[in-house]
């Protein structure tokens, strides 16, 4: 049943009886020249997941590094919360990872995240849009993504960045994700994945300076069923905002080669 009401004007809205309001429309984001919702511009995730996707306490890192190694609590980008769905043998190899992660994380050796990781480090992600491709460019080692909005494909080989085949969905940019290797991890935590990974992203405007960003991992290599993470991705608006140069190999050179050195690094 519903109840009429009226605002001043005269205009005429209809509202349930329970005492909810009609929504509101949704966000139609700016046009690019074809038509299509602008996504251009420097965007970032402000939260923990890179630490861990999962919720977490804040825990300390390394005692030489005092509090700069320490990690911050977060309520995890899993959708519903909790832990990971994993199989019994894939959960202990996290913990393994876990235990290992100061030096086997990829990131600690300057590799590159992966996806969904990329998209939720701790640096800008430049977004450049043509009805062709659009292209991802991510501040941390200058990883570059392509998504490939015309001519889709299969993945011609299995990469640290997988295939990404585009399309439109309304107001929302849908990516298929495929063809990566097994090495990158979906944060510090050691949460990992294999080669099976199949990543279904889901990108919106939901006003000038958000993005909805939505993730569906499926990997029945190491997971029971499918999961989702969920996060919104906010515009960077420094007037003179670019991508700078983070190549991080020459960081991460005495933690990969070391061991090689002539007089061993202690």
């Amino acid at each position: 049943m519903l109840m009429v009401g009226f605002l001043a004007g005269g205009l005429l809205i209809a509202v349930e009886s329970s005492g909810g309001q009609a929504s509101p429309a949704a966000f139609r984001a700016p046009r690019t020249k074809d038509g299509k919702p602008d996504l251009n511009g420097f965007w970032q995730a402000i939260n923990s997941a890179n630490w861990d996707i999962t919720p977490h306490t804040a825990a300390p890192g390394p005692n030489t590094l005092g509090e700069l190694g320490s990690i911050p609590p977060g309520l995890g980008i899993i959708e519903g919360g909790g832990q990971l769905p994993y199989l019994p043998e894939a959960l202990t190899k996290q913990k393994e990872n876990f235990e290992k992660r100061w030096k086997e994380d990829p990131e600690a050796k300057c590799y590159l995240p992966g996806v969904p990781r990329v998209m939720y480090m701790p640096f800008p992600i430049q977004i450049i849009e043509s009805p062709q491709m659009i292209m991802m460019i991510s501040e941390y080692k200058s990883a570059l993504r392509t998504v490939f909005m015309e001519n889709h494909k299969k993945a011609p080989a299995d990469s640290w960045m997988g295939w990404s085949n585009g399309t439109w969905d309304g107001e929302t940019l849908v990516i298929d994700n495929t063809g990566f290797n097994d090495r990158s991890w979906f944060d510090r935590a050691g949460n990992h994945h294999s080669d099976s990974l199949h990543v279904v992203e889901r990108i919106t405007m939901t006003d000038i300076d958000h993005l909805n960003y939505e993730a569906t991992i499926e990997d029945p290599q190491v997971f029971s069923r499918s999961w989702k993470i969920s996060m919104p991705l906010y515009r960077r608006k420094e007037k003179n905002m670019e991508i700078l140069e983070y190549r991080c190999v020459e960081y991460a050179e005495d933690l990969v080669y070391g061991h090689l050195y002539k007089d061993p690094i202690k």
